[in-house]
């Protein structure tokens, strides 16, 4: 039973929030993850994938990979790690403990825009680009961008029945990379072609 004058809702007489409606998932880019607990109170830590990594208090809700559930977080200090955050309706350990290793999504809408400097450019938009060698010979497609902890790594699937390569996007080994033109050139180390 509720109290008067307050919404009847979930323990303590408090209403969930309301869930923003589903969002495709070929609209989303990853910009973060759900790391681990942080004490017993539901608190979490959070790695993000931003530049600026507070930057992903800003977009509105996050997603999962199906853009059917959401996220609203606040952040509540810095971790080693990236951020601790409070997300909304996660109370306690088990529910926090739940949510690690979760990836978080926005709508592409929902990021700045990029300039139009061949320069700059979200990870999102390399997936799929054409990888060609520097004398124009077809290497694969870009399969995913990685962060292993030391830096990105591409992972480029190549024709046929050849194991997928991986290769540090660094621009000694990624001397041109144009999204406008749907192809990156790459300049691998002897013995990775």
């Amino acid at each position: 039973m509720s109290r008067p004058g307050r919404p009847a809702g979930p323990a303590g007489g408090r209403a969930a929030p309301p869930q923003p409606a589903p969002v495709d998932p070929a609209e989303l880019v990853c910009i973060a993850e759900f790391a681990a607990p942080q004490g017993v109170r539901g608190l979490v830590r959070l790695r993000p994938f931003t530049e600026d990594p507070e930057a992903v208090a800003d977009y509105g809700p996050l997603y999962d990979r199906t853009g059917t559930r959401a996220f609203r977080i606040r952040i509540t200090g810095p971790h080693k790690v990236g951020l601790v955050v409070k997300v909304d309706g996660v109370d306690d350990r088990d529910a926090a403990a739940a949510l690690t290793g979760t990836r978080l999504h926005v709508p592409r809408s929902a990021l700045p825009a990029i300039e139009d400097d061949e320069e700059t450019w979200y990870q999102a938009d390399l997936i799929g680009l054409e990888v060609v060698d520097q004398a124009g010979a077809v290497v694969g497609r870009v399969r995913a961008v990685h962060d292993f902890g030391a830096g990105d790594i591409l992972e480029i699937d190549r024709p046929g029945d050849r194991a997928s390569m991986m290769l540090p996007f660094t621009r000694a080994y990624v001397p041109e990379v144009s999204v406008a033109a749907g192809r990156m050139v790459i300049d691998p180390p002897e013995g990775l072609e």
